[in-house]
């Protein structure tokens, strides 16, 4: 089995990496790939920057060079709900692109993909669970639901109020969409996690940069052992 791991950031993806045996760093179409193994499972992980058009290069590139049975993106996100916290962590159910939007050509509703006729990507449920159960068992609050990502860096009340609304969101960030949208035109499982780093809001600049590490840190332990536990 090979597992896929996509982080948008070097804070997200460094614990990951370094619990990684016989690592090689492979590059291919201008992608850094490192290559090992977590628990005698074969791993392969990419940092794919910020925004959507990263995160689905990424993930495509990913797909067709090493064929992954699995797919894991993992990082930081803002809550769009009061019951998640800085350190709490969202796990998604599906992932919607909230910065999609053609009421205007053909009247459906916004985040409808026209070419695919959806909404929502759903993730791969068993994996839902599992990430669930190892939150719980390391005593981490964990709200599982929507997560909502688009080219934005939510920081005003009034936006993360629609997205909650809208979409039933409960985080949202800027790469789990993208992801999300290749691994389901590729027929791959994937799971979206991300520990919360701010409220999304009028304080989440000082928030992001005051918790990103602790946060990172936090999600790419979780990835880990949710690899070991495969």
């Amino acid at each position: 089995m090979t597992i896929g791991i996509i982080c948008a950031l070097d804070v997200e993806a460094e614990k990951i990496v370094g619990a990684m045996k016989d690592k090689k760093t492979e590059t291919l179409g201008g992608i850094t790939f490192e290559v090992g193994k977590i628990d005698d499972k074969n791993v392969v992980c990419a940092i794919c920057g910020m925004g959507k058009v990263c995160a689905a290069m990424c993930a495509q590139t990913m797909v067709i060079g090493y064929k992954p049975d699995a797919v894991i993106n993992t990082g930081i996100a803002g809550t769009l709900t009061e019951e998640l916290g800085v350190g709490d962590v969202a796990v998604s159910t599906a992932l919607v692109q909230h910065d999609i939007d053609v009421y205007d050509l053909d009247r459906t509703p916004r985040g409808h993909h026209p070419s695919l006729g959806i909404i929502e990507f759903p993730a791969h449920a068993e994996y839902v669970d599992k990430i669930e159960k190892i939150l719980v068992s390391l005593g981490v609050k964990v709200k599982r639901g929507v997560i909502a990502t688009g080219d934005q860096f939510i920081s005003k009340t009034e936006i993360k109020e629609f997205l909650s609304s809208e979409f039933g969101a409960v985080a949202c960030e800027m790469e789990g969409g993208a992801i999300a949208q290749v691994c389901y035109m590729q027929k791959i499982p994937f799971v979206v996690v991300r520990a919360i780093s701010d409220g999304a809001n009028e304080s989440s600049f000082d928030d992001y940069y005051s918790f990103k590490m602790f946060a990172a840190g936090k999600s790419s332990e979780l990835a880990i052992r949710f690899i070991e536990e495969l």
